[in-house]
């Protein structure tokens, strides 16, 4: 049931992202270009997903087990450290410079754009290297 949970939720997020046009790196290009022809749109997106989520997770805090039993996994580090910074930074330039982001990538991956399938190789490839520098940080 998890599993099926985490489909549906994925399904879901990414029908989301492509009704809101947000799978569209053009559209995502023309809301960072703050000098041109500025789109707002993304920042709608942006402050309807912050309301829609506001509340359930309100109710999450609240709770010591998930809906379907599990025990709840919310963070709890409230800090600033360079990781998060630079992970923050890392994210931001790449978005910038693809106008895309892993989310969309991954529903627009079936589209058959050449762009999607080498943005995924090079977010699986990141993935990987940070999987290999993490176990080696824990030794």
């Amino acid at each position: 049931m998890p599993r099926l949970s985490a489909f549906i939720a994925g399904l879901l997020f990414g029908l989301g992202l492509l009704l809101a046009g947000m799978a569209d790196p053009a559209k995502v290009l023309a809301f960072l270009d703050l000098a041109g022809d500025w789109d707002p749109s993304l920042a709608l997106v942006m402050a309807g997903a912050i309301g829609a989520a506001a509340l359930p997770l309100n109710l999450a805090q609240r709770r010591t087990k998930a809906l379907l039993g599990g025990a709840m996994q919310l963070p709890n580090r409230r800090d600033l450290d360079a990781r998060l910074v630079g992970g923050s930074l890392l994210f931001g330039v790449g978005w910038g410079i693809a106008g895309i982001c892993p989310g969309p990538a991954l529903a627009i991956l079936l589209t058959g754009h050449w762009q999607a399938a080498l943005f995924v190789a090079a977010m699986l490839a990141g993935m990987l290297i940070f999987t290999a520098l993490e176990g080696r940080r824990g030794r």
